[in-house]
């Protein structure tokens, strides 16, 4: 398959080092490796895979519907890199338009990286995408009721608690519970449905 003709560059945005840019069908052996690097490491927070996803072939057929999505305005999905490198995945899912306006993101992050602030600051930057490119008004999130590590990212980039969705998800063999997070876009007023700059823009000249 084919990453989507003139696909976003990596963001130039960040802390030195991370940066996020929309998956390409050229990243399906890099990911692969590096997804049979980690597979122990992210088994207990991943759905079982078939053996075919752990492949490059298998990837790319992953990647194929993910860059179908994104093209239809699905989704973004993004991968993380540090110094140029792939270091995991970020993706903002299901994307619901209309007087939604939201999404919920997911991510991970290679074990090598973990505990440097890579998912923090890939976070941050998934955000920006949602809230300014997208124009998003509502991003949310979901983890494990044990995933302590991935809450504090979440609360490090401004997310809140909501509330506990029981027997929400199955994993490494078992149904378990998660926390709901929510984020609010910065220019959320209550009220409006898009951001100011777009009202703006929309408004007839008088």
């Amino acid at each position: 398959m084919t990453a989507p003709a003139g696909a976003p560059p990596a963001l130039d945005r960040s802390e030195p080092g991370v940066r996020l840019r929309v998956v390409q069908t050229a990243d399906a052996e890099a990911l692969a490796a590096l997804i049979r690097a980690n597979r122990e490491y992210l088994r207990p927070w991943e759905p079982e895979r078939d053996e075919s996803y752990f492949t490059a072939d298998g990837q790319r057929d992953n990647l194929h519907g993910l860059v179908e999505s994104y093209e239809a305005g699905e989704m973004w999905p993004g991968v993380i890199l540090v110094d140029g490198e792939i270091a995991g995945r970020i993706t903002l899912n299901n994307v619901l338009r209309g007087p939604l306006q939201s999404c919920f993101v997911g991510y991970w992050v290679a074990r090598a990286h973990a505990g440097h602030g890579v998912a923090t600051e890939a976070l941050k930057q998934a955000l920006d995408v949602a809230f300014r490119e997208l124009r998003l008004h509502r991003v949310d999130a979901f983890t494990r009721v044990d995933n302590h590590a991935s809450q504090r990212v979440l609360r490090n980039n401004g997310f809140t608690t909501v509330g506990t969705s029981r027997r929400h998800i199955h994993v490494d063999g078992r149904w378990y519970d998660e926390h709901i997070f929510e984020c609010l876009a910065p220019w959320d007023d209550g009220v409006s449905l898009t951001p100011p700059d777009e009202r703006s823009a929309s408004r007839p000249e008088r």
